[in-house]
């Protein structure tokens, strides 16, 4: 059994107000005595274009036939009783179908329909005195159509209130799927500038050790293989993802947290070069999404800078600590920056450009530079919520 909310008690009783309302003006044309058919025509197809469920409405019935449809009839019926010299009543819910139809007009209408259907139903509803009064000199249909220009200028500057910050709304969420695009971008080179560097380090390494060390080889080609394994699985996840602009998509997103820091250690270690993860047992795994990223990504930019920069480090150490309410990344090796990549290996310098930008964002700070006993140290803070 459904629970009835709020909302749809309001909506209930508005639905019932209005079939009220429409009610009252065909009793009230009935009881003069006159043709109650044109009344019956106007409300009729207002109440359709106004309450028509939209699960049920067809394709062809867009908004700007609903609104201008009962608009134009109800033009056509005022324009009837000036030309016959009959004064024809009009009541509250033909008013209240009017305004609902200029709203809707200028709310959902596209462009340029808004105006032209707005403008049809506005003149509709000033139009209205006119059916009784048949002068425009009269006071009381001059007080009657000033009131009726002041509901419509009111309903239709909220609408188009309520229009622009759809369209603001929409601008924002555009904005924010361009940006959220690009970082993905972003972690897409990350991912791959990681793992093919990893992938031609290990290979520099297997050819030293084939006429040296044969029997060692399947550990370093093992790494290779599960390297170039991770950059195929990142490229395809992150294009997806940037190919697909569906609700979902950002699920998929590439991941990055602590637990992801283990692997990428793991993952880093050679038969050549050691790497140590000194993670604080107090650290917790509830840290803020965000924050887990950047210190992911500080780690394995920091690591890519290892092999591209000082491949001979035996020993590179990872510090994951939480330092009252924040997190401390560290990265530490004690390489004398002697390298044999290729120069195109060494990318163009701005990995930690970036990786600036992302962790001051979140309110961290980031430092890199020599160690005072030799090497270097890439030093990361971020903010890490509650203590």
């Amino acid at each position: 059994m459904r629970s009835v909310t709020g909302r749809g008690c309001a909506r209930g009783l508005a639905v019932g107000a209005l079939l009220g309302l429409a009610a009252y003006d065909l009793s009230f044309t009935a009881s003069t005595g006159r043709s109650a058919w044109p009344a019956v025509l106007v409300l009729g197809t207002g109440l359709a274009a106004v309450l028509w469920p939209v699960a049920r409405r067809p394709r062809w019935l867009t908004p700007q036939l609903r609104t201008a449809a009962p608009a134009v009839l109800s033009l056509l019926y005022s324009a009837g009783a000036i030309l016959a010299d009959h004064a024809e009543l009009f009541g509250p819910g033909e008013i209240v179908i009017l305004l609902t139809l200029t709203f809707i007009a200028v709310r959902h209408c596209p462009q340029p329909w808004a105006a032209v259907c707005g403008v049809l139903d506005g003149l509709a509803l000033l139009a209205l005195p006119a059916r009784y009064f048949h002068s425009l000199t009269d006071d009381n249909m001059l007080l009657v159509t000033t009131v009726g220009l002041v509901l419509v200028g009111a309903v239709a500057g909220f609408a188009g209130y309520l229009r622009s910050l759809d369209y603001r709304r929409t601008v924002a969420v555009t904005e924010t799927r361009r940006a959220e695009r690009l970082a993905i971008a972003a972690d897409l080179h990350d991912f791959v500038a990681h793992h093919v560097t990893g992938i031609l380090v290990q290979t520099q390494v297997a050819r030293m050790m084939a006429t040296s060390r044969p029997a060692d080889l399947d550990p370093v080609l093992s790494g290779i293989e599960r390297a170039a394994t991770e950059a195929l699985a990142s490229m395809r996840r992150t294009v997806g993802v940037l190919r697909d602009t569906g609700p979902d998509a950002a699920d998929r997103r590439p991941a990055g947290d602590l637990a992801a820091v283990a692997e990428l250690v793991e993952g880093f270690a050679s038969p050549v070069q050691k790497v140590t993860l000194r993670r604080d047992p107090a650290l917790p795994d509830d840290l803020p999404h965000e924050v887990q990223a950047a210190a992911f990504r500080v780690v394995q930019e920091a690591l890519t800078n290892v092999r591209r920069h000082a491949a001979d480090a035996p020993e590179v150490t990872v510090g994951l600590r939480r330092a009252g309410r924040r997190l401390e990344v560290t990265v530490t090796d004690d390489g004398r920056g002697g390298t044999q990549l290729p120069a195109a290996a060494h990318g163009g310098g701005f990995g930690l450009v970036g990786l600036t930008e992302r962790v001051t964002a979140l309110g961290g700070e980031l430092r890199a530079g020599p160690r005072a006993g030799g090497g270097w140290e890439v030093r990361a803070v971020f903010p890490a919520g509650r203590s």
